[in-house]
């Protein structure tokens, strides 16, 4: 007669590398120790329930012992005996311990994968759920989610004061509702009637010639690798994004080829480099695939940190020789969007007419814009890069 497992016996059992063991233990009928070929141990409880084969993992060797193993073996015969199936208690135990397909969590996590993956910054979307929804709402089912419930948490977000925040929550929290109404999880959108909890104004800020000097002297001792990129967005006139996840497999010679699955309108774009623009991008340390980056590995972050200091420099700059007395100088706010408006701005002060800056800016809009776009498949490409070149030219005469 076999001898019944004991620890010493389990332990020094050796795995077969080209099939899986199961080894009944002769000191408790139905009981068995799974070996895997890798090695890893657990028992197995085998029975049969309403005339069909039952098999019951119990739990892994070494956390779960001989003795322990016998036990658990013991108790679950006997719940079969009083014509319990113990597995059903195991599938209920595991569908408790799983959060809800409804929950809050869950819902947002398939949308994410599902439909905002096609979003240009989906990366930033989750971030805005994680930071403003879920930390509150996680838990809860996305059907008892109230209109008063969106009101109150779009209206805290205004009164922190991130007016504009609170309206991009708004918007990505409405498509996620209308979504989830598509897939029947929702019956009706909490944010049905519920407008943008701040106006927006459009902006006009343009940079001055003398706050240009002062923003490309504070762009030198900002450094690495702010510094040079804010630079040149000034003198491309393009997005912070776009530009930012900049790599050098998209740079061809002096231009700068932005894909169609990174530009925000979804088409290629051709930028034309000037001298200066080029020089910049020469100039950076080529430790990996991005070219603004501290890692190589991943781009530049920590925009609002770094704005934050290139205003402290150019305000520092700005009264470094005020005499005593004198009210300090106070350069009004400006963001670094606003640097692509200036681009703008300067290109067509120097006469270079709206199609031709909307083609550097890559905008559809006027000519380039529905029915024209389709028959003016025009690029610009010279007249893009004469314009680009006459903005460099003009921003190195004012800093220099």
């Amino acid at each position: 007669m076999a001898r019944a497992f004991t620890t010493k016996a389990v332990e020094n059992l050796k795995p077969d590398p080209a099939r899986r063991l199961e080894l009944p233990d002769p000191g408790l009928t139905g009981l068995y120790l799974v070996v895997q070929p890798s090695g890893a141990k657990s028992w197995a409880l085998r029975y049969r329930f309403a005339g069909k084969p039952v098999k019951l993992t119990l739990g892994r060797w070494p956390v779960m012992g001989v003795a322990d193993a016998r036990g658990a073996a013991s108790r679950a015969l006997e719940r079969i005996d009083r014509g319990q199936n113990p597995s059903d208690d195991k599938k209920a135990a595991k569908a408790a311990a799983e959060p809800s397909r409804d929950q809050l969590r869950s819902v947002i996590e398939v949308f994410l994968a599902r439909h905002a993956s096609r979003n240009r910054r989906p990366d930033a979307v989750a971030a805005m759920f994680r930071r403003e929804v879920l930390n509150q709402w996680g838990e809860r089912e996305i059907q008892s989610i109230t209109k008063r419930d969106m009101i109150q948490l779009l209206d805290a977000v205004v009164d922190r004061g991130s007016p504009v925040t609170a309206n991009r929550l708004r918007a990505h929290l409405n498509t996620l509702f209308n979504w989830a109404k598509g897939r029947d999880i929702l019956q009706i959108n909490p944010l049905d009637g519920v407008k943008p909890p701040a106006p927006e104004k459009a902006r006009d800020r343009v940079l001055t010639d003398n706050e240009l000097r002062l923003f490309w002297a504070a762009c030198e001792d900002l450094g690495q690798p702010f510094g040079p990129l804010y630079r040149f967005l000034l003198l491309t006139g393009q997005r912070l994004r776009e530009a930012a996840e900049m790599t050098w497999e998209e740079l061809d010679g002096n231009t700068w080829i932005l894909p169609a699955a990174r530009a925000k309108n979804g088409g290629e774009h051709v930028i034309p480099l000037s001298p200066s623009a080029l020089a910049i991008l020469q100039a950076q340390p080529r430790i990996g695939r991005f070219l603004f980056s501290t890692t190589g590995n991943t781009p530049v972050s920590g925009f609002t940190h770094a704005k934050q200091r290139l205003d402290r420099l150019m305000a520092e700059a700005a009264n470094k020789d005020l005499p005593k007395g004198v009210e300090p100088v106070v350069i009004p706010r400006f963001t670094i969007h606003d640097l692509r408006r200036t681009a703008a701005t300067g290109m067509a002060s120097l006469r270079f007419p709206p199609h031709v800056v909307e083609a550097v800016l890559n905008h559809r809009s006027g000519t380039r814009r529905g029915v024209a776009a389709v028959y003016n498949r025009f690029d610009y490409a010279e007249e893009k890069r004469a314009a680009l070149e006459a903005w460099a030219l003009h921003v190195a005469e004012l800093v220099e």
